[in-house]
């Protein structure tokens, strides 16, 4: 399917020539942005509802995945090279399954994540809706969603990957729920990244689960005190 954009590139985006091993020597001095083509792109600093909903979305999903033992959660910046010899893109967020973690490094994902998050902002729409999508969907990242922040534009797209190697949008229940196919049992809520405040995560994770908070909270010590176990 087409991904949903109307945005052109921003006249603001900066791009450096450069090999891939000075984007590893310039990313190792402490810069942020992608290699693609022979060029970086410099990301600019991105706003406050950007870094809260990446900080939401991080703490939601790595609680879920604890919970349920499902795999490894990352936060950009950390490298992800879906194709070997392809660009080596910074997802938002990404999560890699038990199955697939030998790929996941010190330096990078060596493979395409299992879900990869993007968050919008404003010289990023075009790229993430058109670049990112088709690169990801060709190197067979299993589920990739995009939440668009920004005023006036508020929505969130998901997409999971189809047996012939297209996304497919998922589209919400009755009730408002969209749910994944990357993170089984996993579902989310539209609304919950336009309130005024985010929600708590443990809060959301208790929805997610249809549980209590506070059972939740009970079977949470339970598993960390079980860890703790030899």
């Amino acid at each position: 399917m087409q991904p949903h954009t109307t945005e052109a590139p921003p006249s603001s985006e900066r791009r450096l020539p450069m090999t891939y091993a000075e984007y590893r020597a310039w990313h190792d001095e402490g810069a942020h942005g992608e290699w693609v083509n022979g060029e970086v792109i410099v990301f600019m600093s991105p706003k406050d509802i950007h870094q809260a909903i990446i900080g939401f979305l991080f703490r939601l999903i790595a609680e879920f995945t604890d919970l349920m033992q499902l795999g490894e959660v990352r936060v950009a910046p950390l490298e992800m090279r879906a194709r070997l010899d392809g660009p080596a893109r910074e997802p938002d967020i990404f999560f890699v399954a038990h199955e697939r973690r030998a790929w996941l490094t010190n330096e990078r994902l060596n493979g395409p994540a299992d879900l990869a998050i993007e968050v919008i902002s404003d010289e990023s729409a075009s790229r993430d809706r058109i670049d990112k999508f088709y690169e990801y969907q060709d190197a067979g990242v299993h589920e990739y969603w995009i939440i668009d922040p920004r005023p006036g534009k508020q929505r969130i797209d998901l997409y999971t990957l189809l047996g012939d190697g297209r996304y497919q949008a998922i589209i919400p229940d009755a009730q408002g729920w969209y749910h994944s196919i990357a993170l089984a049992d996993f579902r989310l809520r539209a609304e919950w990244f336009w309130q005024e405040q985010l929600p708590e995560p443990l809060a959301a994770l208790a929805d997610v689960r249809g549980l209590a908070p506070e059972t939740l909270a009970t079977i949470r010590m339970l598993l960390l005190g079980n860890q703790g176990q030899p």
